[in-house]
């Protein structure tokens, strides 16, 4: 299957250059210390250099770029500008099972634009698109013929419009003599996140908005207008409650909604980047964020136990190009750039190592999902599967390995 996309391999793509998003590479950080350190014990540094890591397998179905992937359970699904969800099984991946016949069979869902975000919430899949709209699709993988997914809804709801659409005060201006109702997005929804409770949905736009859904009913509770001064790319959610939100504005923004307000409010403001915004991730506690820029930096912030100030820790550093993606799994930090690379990252005291460089993708690497690998862990080992989409069109499914730390 021909992949077609504009992407030129030796040049930034100028179809993909948006307002949320570059490829092109600033200078990197200077004023943020490294985090990378040679300090470590013998013993440690030894166990961290034992790190096997592979490409299980190569998957090609999508015709254009994979924008989005989510992992869960034993499936993994994937997200193309071609508008085409897709479902792979993993339990094939170290299989001998011909990839390309799955993939013949694994079309799932087709929306409208761009994939630009996935969310599995039990069997519910939420895909966010180009076209300004959320769907919500009913997951039934009990058909062994992978016939598509039933869609639930697309939000804003038609009875959620036609509610607001009757009271003035539900309007807001979009453009000049251009008004909408404030439950909708007037650009390409970028991101999603889901609540530890998994009773929200939060979604973040192009269009400087963040929106509330409860995904109980599909019902939009709140919306933050002009939350950046750019298009804001990228969402991260605390168990503490804790929204953080990044955009092309340079900036990270901190949102919290008090004991018995309905509302959200800014509490905090992070500025260290000196370039848009791409990723966010928090690890698994909460406790720390990093944040991914085209300024090929990630940068760890810490929140202060005492009063819950988040600092700047240091930057780790490697990447040559933009950060485009990141994902945490256990104490694991990946990381995936426009220089066609994704780096793993383990962090001990705020000593942070590379533990490997994963290297075959033809473009630069544009989403990750990653998870421990259970049925390849052991006493003595622990495994991890890290998936990754490219605007090379192809998801690559990795193995890492490393000796427990004793």
């Amino acid at each position: 299957m021909t992949c077609h996309t504009n992407y030129d391999f030796q040049a930034p793509c100028n179809s993909f250059q948006s307002q949320s998003s570059s490829l092109s590479s600033q200078l990197s950080l200077q004023s943020v210390p490294s985090l990378t350190s040679h300090s470590l014990s013998h013993q440690r540094q030894h166990n961290l250099s034992v790190v096997d890591h592979h490409c299980l397998t190569t998957l090609k179905g999508h015709n254009s770029y994979v924008s989005s992937l989510a992992l869960a359970g034993k499936f993994l699904f994937t997200g193309s500008s071609d508008t085409e969800v897709r479902s792979w099984d993993c339990t094939t991946f170290s299989s001998e099972l011909d990839q390309e016949f799955l993939s013949n069979n694994n079309i799932v869902a087709v929306g409208k634009g761009a994939v630009k975000s996935l969310v599995v919430l039990a069997d519910k899949l939420f895909s966010a698109h180009q076209d300004h709209k959320i769907r919500v699709w009913k997951i039934n993988n009990q058909e062994p013929d992978h016939q598509k997914y039933t869609r639930l809804a697309t939000l804003p709801t038609l009875g959620d419009r036609a509610i607001k659409l009757l009271m003035p005060k539900n309007h807001v201006q979009i453009r000049r003599h251009k008004t909408c109702t404030w439950v909708h997005h007037v650009d390409a929804v970028s991101a999603l996140a889901l609540t530890k409770d998994e009773t929200l949905l939060y979604s973040v736009s192009w269009d400087r908005t963040i929106k509330i859904w409860r995904t109980s009913d599909f019902k939009c509770l709140e919306s933050i207008t002009n939350a950046h001064d750019d298009a804001i790319n990228a969402v991260a959610l605390s168990d503490d409650g804790d929204v953080y939100t990044g955009s092309a504005d340079k900036k990270i923004k901190v949102w919290r909604r008090s004991p018995g307000n309905k509302k959200h409010s800014l509490v905090d403001v992070l500025e260290s980047h000196n370039s848009g915004i791409n990723a966010l991730a928090l690890s698994c506690d909460g406790s720390v964020l990093y944040s991914g820029a085209c300024d090929r930096s990630i940068i760890v912030w810490e929140k202060e136990e005492d009063d819950g100030n988040i600092l700047v820790v240091g930057a780790l550093r490697g990447h040559t190009k933009s950060i485009l993606c990141m994902a945490v799994v256990s104490d694991l930090v990946c990381s995936g750039s426009a220089d066609k690379t994704i780096r793993i990252w383990r962090g001990i005291d705020r000593n942070y190592t590379c533990l490997a460089v994963l290297e075959g993708h033809r473009g630069p690497v544009k989403c990750l999902a990653a998870a421990i690998d259970n049925d390849r862990c052991d006493s003595s080992d622990t495994s991890y599967l890290v998936c990754s989409g490219s605007l090379d069109c192809d998801i690559k499914v990795w193995q890492i390995s490393f000796p427990l730390l004793r």
